[in-house]
């Protein structure tokens, strides 16, 4: 019997990365971290696309009939029902066992504050710091600080004033996108500022950088892995039949 070889195990494909200067890599490290001493924060910036008319499209109306969006007085009472319900089953106590539970999971709180020329300005806070320091912070990295402003959410439209409540209590954990504008009286001044640019030219300038350093970090265990070697076909192995013995008559034995 003959045993086949193998057939050969095919290399894998290595992926087609974007050469990344290394020295352009540990500038845009270094600026960050400048920018972290600076400010003491984790800072980005980058830009996000205009909303699509298409994503705010009502639905189809032969699909949906208008009794769908009715809220009936029977909807009413089985959702109060329910919260009266909620209320009894926990006390006062567990409910703040579980708050303080869910305070503790949380460590961080991601805000987005998202500008008129569609550049988001991204920050890191801890849950406990009060939405005045994110006001603050923004005091010195907007280019126009002498002018006053303000931050609201949306939809609907509802500008933030309570600066002394915390991020979790305001429900801007684990993160949360507000917006930001200029709160000017209408006229040409209005018009010069709404125009842009809103951040000062040394945060602008992190706009870019930490998709250098993702590249960079993809980059280094694809060049320090090593090759797969090839495997060589295993040797043919001839396996090898007993030899037949012929019978030997005994000495003695006489026909």
């Amino acid at each position: 019997m003959v045993v086949d070889a193998p057939f050969p195990i095919p290399l894998k494909r290595r992926r087609r990365l974007a050469n990344i200067d290394p020295m352009e890599a540990e500038r845009a490290k270094a600026q960050f971290a400048a920018i972290r001493e600076k400010f003491g924060r984790e800072i980005r910036v980058f830009e996000t696309s205009a909303l699509s008319p298409s994503s705010n499209e009502a639905p189809n109306s032969e699909s949906v009939t208008d009794d769908f969006y009715e809220f009936t007085a029977e909807d009413y009472y089985r959702i109060l029902a329910t919260k009266k319900q909620d209320k009894m089953l926990k006390t006062r106590r567990i409910r703040e066992a579980e708050e303080a539970a869910r305070r503790s999971r949380i460590t961080k709180a991601v805000i987005r504050v998202r500008f008129p020329d569609n550049h988001t300005f991204e920050v890191t806070f801890h849950p406990s710091e009060t939405i005045q320091s994110l006001v603050d912070l923004l005091m010195k990295v907007v280019a126009r600080p002498e002018l006053p402003f303000y931050i609201y959410t949306t939809p609907p439209k509802k500008q933030i004033k309570d600066m002394a409540q915390d991020f979790f209590g305001a429900g801007f954990v684990p993160g949360a996108i507000v917006y930001f504008s200029y709160d000017l009286p209408k006229g040409d001044d209005t018009t010069d500022a709404n125009s842009g640019p809103f951040l000062q030219q040394e945060i602008m300038s992190l706009k870019g950088l930490e998709l250098i350093i993702e590249q960079e970090q993809q980059a280094e265990p694809a060049q320090s892995a090593p090759e797969p070697e090839q495997a060589a076909p295993s040797p043919v192995v001839q396996e090898r039949k007993p030899s037949e013995k012929k019978p030997v008559k005994p000495k003695w034995l006489k026909m």
